[in-house]
């Protein structure tokens, strides 16, 4: 039986308010990172850990509202602090892998603001929905919204 597997790429560009010192602590901080990474609010946490460093490890694993269970583990390849971030990360759910994907972030100065480039590399596993693309670039485009709304209230 074939294993259906999408390769895709989608790059973000997001200008964030603010240095790109003060702009990377919303990824190293644990809970920075939570008030504009955290979706789901119905969703119970039941393990949450943040080891931002090469070699370290993201974990995060919830239960929805009906008794399934969502998993992202991530792990850091490469910091170079207030400049780039390179990680490998994997999504479950109900005991099924959804995806793998490689991931760079980029901060550049420009005057007063930060160009952030997000770039994903992912792999969709066995997926039956058509739009399993679109749905996660939706879902991380919304993420990254509101990393530019957070830091553009401070």
């Amino acid at each position: 039986m074939s294993q259906a597997v999408e390769h895709t790429v989608f790059t973000l560009e997001r200008w964030l308010a603010t240095s790109p010192r003060h702009a990377f602590r919303f990824w190293s901080d644990a809970n920075l990172k939570a008030r504009w990474n955290e979706c789901h609010p119905d969703w119970t946490v039941i393990e949450d850990s943040h080891d931002f460093k090469v070699g370290g490890e993201e974990r995060k694993r919830w239960q929805t509202i009906d008794g399934q269970e969502q998993t992202f583990t991530a792990h850091y390849l490469d910091i170079v602090p207030e400049q780039r971030i390179i990680y490998a990360y994997e999504m479950s759910f109900a005991g099924k892998r959804l995806s793998a994907s490689l991931v760079t972030i980029t901060l550049t100065p420009k005057e007063n603001e930060t160009r952030m480039i997000y770039t994903e590399q992912v792999v969709l596993l066995d997926s039956d929905d058509p739009d399993a693309r679109q749905h996660r670039v939706h879902g991380t485009e919304h993420g990254l919204d509101r990393l530019v709304e957070i830091v553009a209230d401070e």
